[in-house]
């Protein structure tokens, strides 16, 4: 089986201005490399399909969601803004939708078993967003969404979420914290934005906040530490990703130092957890990662990973 690659053409339409690091430009990076690197001829394109309200109230605040609607500006050329870092255009609702759809979709491809795992390349991105709230760039948490899901749907009892970006994922935290169903995993610069997690004190979260200019050897030292072990006696029956680039050495939106291979090996630990306790399910989401080239590289191995070229 390859990989499921999940996506939708309004994830590319949903702009918050000219010059914002989170733009249409980060998915065409990806697709570009996926060619070079000869990645697209290894997976399976999907439209991915809307979220339902229902879907996104599992989750979220009702008179949330209603307000993100109510927000969408209808105009072409106005932006709504919804948070000091996040804007709407008139695609981003429909954007939005889309990419927490993808989680729907993931998640049923692998627990069907026509895939064992699947990236789904959407944007905006969610692991910020909470249950009443939009945050740094993120409408609906979309790995939220899915795992919700996926616990309702398919009675899972053990999910666990793998967060590398490089910022703290505040949103997923608020949502599940407390929620012995989930393992909630952050790695994240600390002190750095959204200054969050550093005292978080729950049996079902494992943060690791990092110093500034962490490199890969660090990195890999406090995952073999602190994740590792947990996620393996935890027995994950789903292992979601938030998957964020953003760490990356040449990525001017944060400081640490680490490079694809850091990535690959990351991704490759969680494979190998999940051919020990999942049926090698994955569902993997596109969280952060701005400038690029590094973003396509990684994206790149990341996907190569989840493959299993092993």
């Amino acid at each position: 089986m390859n990989l499921a690659f999940i996506s939708h053409q309004s994830c590319r339409e949903h702009q918050m201005g000219a010059h914002h690091p989170e733009c249409p430009e980060r998915l065409h990076a990806i697709q570009d490399r996926m060619i070079a690197s000869g990645m697209e001829m290894l997976v399976t394109h999907y439209d991915a399909p809307q979220a339902r309200v229902e879907d996104l109230a599992r989750v979220h605040d009702r008179d949330y969601i209603q307000g993100i609607f109510d927000a969408s500006p209808s105009a072409s050329d106005v932006l709504a803004w919804i948070d000091g870092d996040t804007a709407m255009n008139s695609h981003s609702l429909e954007a939005a939708l889309h990419s927490a759809g993808a989680a729907l979709l993931g998640v049923d491809l692998v627990m069907s078993d026509k895939h064992h795992a699947a990236f789904c390349c959407v944007r905006p991105p969610g692991h910020h967003a909470g249950r009443a709230r939009a945050s740094g760039f993120c409408i609906f948490n979309n790995v939220a969404v899915g795992a919700a899901y996926a616990m309702e749907r398919y009675g899972l009892e053990r999910i666990a979420i793998v967060d590398f970006d490089v910022h703290h994922g505040d949103g997923t935290e608020e949502i599940f914290i407390g929620d012995e169903r989930v393992l909630f995993c952050s790695s994240f610069q600390h002190p750095f934005y959204p200054g969050t997690g550093a005292d978080t004190n729950a049996a079902n979260v494992i943060n690791l906040p990092l110093p500034r200019l962490t490199d890969g050897q660090a990195f890999k030292a406090a995952v073999e530490k602190a994740w590792l072990p947990r996620l393996d006696a935890f027995a994950p029956q789903l292992i979601m990703i938030s998957a964020g680039f953003d760490g990356h050495l040449e990525d001017d939106m944060a400081h640490f130092n680490l490079r694809e291979a850091d990535y690959g090996w990351i991704t490759r630990e969680i494979h190998h957890l999940a051919r020990k306790h999942s049926h090698e399910r994955v569902v993997s989401f596109l969280e952060g990662g701005y400038t690029l080239s590094a973003l396509g590289r990684c994206v790149s191995t990341h996907v190569d990973e989840l493959i299993g070229h092993l």
